[in-house]
């Protein structure tokens, strides 16, 4: 009997199932002639035996966790691996003997994909267990959200992201060889709740690569609590956020609270955001920004009105979001690290790649910062996390048994002498991530982001677009005076160009210096955050991997006064520059109120509709026109109405364009 489980096995899915350590060396061990002598029983029992007297056993119909070994090894061990490589190669050996397909005959036809959804209940509780499908039904009757990629050519392996883990089908039609971050505990469950979204997707004919739905559930309405989030969103964009006193902003944090607990998680985030950017201007702080007020504002209606059109709710509201999911052992590699913070805090985001899911992740510090002192990225740099000084930390890989992913991607470690958190030098781990997170050809990414939904309706998830990007030249670098920005135009291996632009920071003096230095010694690949603009691609850079090694600019020491060069004058954007103007005065009309916007104000705004009609936004511009003539009217709910229309668009617009 042939086993067709062990064959399908790659090495990439043997090292989820165990580790690539592992399957290194029951390599090895095979190369020098240390592997088991195989007996295939007739039924498909696997039995091993190694020159040391190890015995051991792969039965048929199950996994590798089913597999028994007499070593001491108590989990997944090397003899289990080489056992599989030795048939591996015992059935490939016995290939050649196969009796050639004639001349002319007719090609075989392709294998339909499989899908996962294909394994009714009944297997999934024989395999997992009743208790497994009784905790996924808990779940499938409150509803949670997946995003779904089928096996293709490139990627022979079905994947399902949920909200707090990822799950992934290493064998066509088998449940043994199934992997999940997800600790042991609730392993069964998510690996339930994968298949129901893959049966879902295949009941409503969704057959693309990659496909988002939501399963189980029932219809959300807006309800009372969210239609009061939008009341509330209102009430600060009549009286102005200037005029908005603490007691508005503690109603906001009660509206949030109240929504989260409602399961509304995404409206609730955005109405806390709204809270302390208010706390923010009361206080004076300089973390205070209007635009971002305006924008707040805008998503919560953009929110609202998506709900009501029946988008897909835990996209749009973030329903029923379990907040943390622990992980099993998991291994991450950094992609560098991001210092912000305003006059009394410092924060520091480590980006942290999954390295077989793709997904990446954020671990959040935080530090006070002492009156009368200043606390530099370089100051930081020193600072030990996880056990290690950050300046190690963000290009290092992370192996732990103690993490935690919530549903907004943020990662918690916690310490403790039993579960084991590891760190060691990154090596050449960004070279082996998959694709998507992984890019080499700019143009496929660009398109991808071009098919993404507008931000405002997005999930509100840490790293969203954090990509490492592989550089096949750097054609161009300058330093803007004006705006302290340092941009670099880069290549990929096709010619398609992106932007590398960093803004400069006193939280951070020698970054803009550090990325300099960096491109001018032919860097291999940058990590950042991916964006749209004018047709193509900036990335907000967090790390550099030069010849040299890996550089993380926000981290390095100095002063910022090092004499850079100007680049190539930019060419004007009329397109671009009339957007960002309607966006400057509608967040200015947010900021001193409807009810108090002067006859100057709605010139200008009438003005700004004039300008975006001249470089072809003729729709975005009469929202515009719509939201002058609604400001002299007394017609309140009109007003408001009229510049949610015109922010949503022109936040999209900005987005698209």
């Amino acid at each position: 009997m042939t086993r067709a489980d062990l064959l399908s096995l790659t090495p990439d899915a043997l090292a989820a199932l165990a580790n690539r350590g592992l399957v290194k060396r029951a390599a090895k061990d095979l190369d020098a002639g240390n592997g088991p002598e195989i007996t295939v029983s007739p039924d498909g029992d696997i039995d091993g035996a190694f020159p040391d007297g190890t015995k051991t056993s792969l039965p048929a119909g199950a996994g590798l966790e089913a597999a028994t070994c007499s070593c001491a090894a108590t989990g997944t061990c090397r003899h289990r691996i080489c056992l599989v490589l030795a048939y591996q190669r015992t059935a490939s050996e016995a290939e050649p003997g196969a009796e050639p397909a004639a001349p002319d005959a007719e090609p075989a036809a392709p294998e339909p994909a499989w899908s996962p959804g294909t394994f009714d209940d009944e297997a999934l509780a024989r395999l997992l267990g009743q208790r497994a499908l009784t905790a996924a039904r808990r779940t499938h009757r409150t509803g949670y959200s997946a995003r779904i990629r089928r096996p293709t050519p490139q990627d022979p392996v079905a994947q399902v992201e949920l909200p707090t883990c990822t799950v992934r089908f290493l064998v066509p039609d088998e449940l043994g060889y199934v992997h999940t971050d997800a600790v042991a505990a609730v392993r069964g469950e998510v690996t339930v709740l994968a298949v129901w979204a893959f049966r879902v997707a295949d009941e409503r004919g969704l057959t693309g690569d990659e496909i988002r739905l939501d399963v189980g559930g029932s219809a959300v309405t807006t309800g009372d609590g969210l239609d009061a989030a939008v009341d509330l969103a209102d009430q600060v964009l009549l009286e102005g956020a200037m005029h908005a006193g603490p007691v508005l902003a503690a109603a906001l944090g009660r509206a949030a609270a109240d929504l989260a607990a409602g399961g509304l998680h995404w409206p609730a985030a955005a109405l806390d955001d709204l809270a302390a950017q208010l706390a923010a201007y009361h206080d004076r702080r300089a973390d205070h920004d209007p635009g971002r007020i305006a924008g707040l504002l805008a998503e919560v209606h953009a929110r609202h009105r998506a709900a009501r059109a029946g988008g897909h709710r835990s996209q749009v509201l973030g329903t029923n979001e379990s907040a943390e999911t622990p992980l099993r052992r998991v291994r991450l590699a950094a992609l560098g690290c991001r210092v912000a913070g305003t006059d009394g805090t410092r924060t520091a985001g480590i980006y942290l790649a999954h390295t077989g899911t793709g997904i990446v992740l954020v671990l959040k510090r935080h530090w006070d910062v002492p009156d009368g002192t200043s606390l530099t990225g370089a100051d930081l740099a020193g600072r030990r996390i996880l056990g290690a000084p950050l300046r190690s930390l963000a290009a290092a890989n992370v192996v732990s048994e103690s993490a935690t992913r919530s549903a907004g991607r943020v990662v918690r470690v916690a310490a403790g002498r039993i579960a084991k958190t590891t760190v060691t030098p990154l090596g050449d781990a960004w070279e082996s991530l998959p694709a998507g997170l992984l890019v080499r050809d700019l143009s496929a990414e660009r398109r991808a982001l071009d098919a993404l939904p507008p931000r405002l309706v997005r999930p509100r998830v840490e790293a969203e677009l954090v990509r490492v990007i592989e550089i096949a030249e750097v054609r161009d670098i300058g330093y803007h005076p004006g705006s302290q920005r340092l941009e670099a135009v880069v290549a990929d291996a096709e010619g398609t160009t992106a932007v590398v632009s960093a803004d400069y920071s006193p939280h951070r003096p020698a970054a803009l210096d550090a990325l300099a230095e960096a491109f001018a010694q032919t860097p291999r690949f940058v990590t950042g955050s991916v964006r749209r603009d004018r047709g193509g691609l900036v990335i907000d850079p967090f790390a550099v991997r030069t010849g040299d090694g890996i550089v993380v600019p926000d981290l390095v020491a100095g002063d910022g006064a090092a004499a850079l060069d100007a680049p190539a004058a930019e060419p004007r954007d009329p397109l671009g520059e009339a957007v960002d103007a309607a966006l400057a005065v509608t967040a200015e009309t947010a900021h001193r109120g409807l009810l108090g916007v002067s006859h100057g104000l709605r010139n200008r705004i009438a003005r700004t509709a004039g300008t975006l009609e001249k470089v072809g936004l003729r729709t975005t511009a009469e929202t515009l026109t719509a939201l002058a003539a609604a400001l002299a009217s007394d017609d309140q709910a009109r007003t408001v109405q009229a510049w949610a229309d015109a922010r949503i668009r022109l936040q999209t617009a900005a987005e698209l364009r």
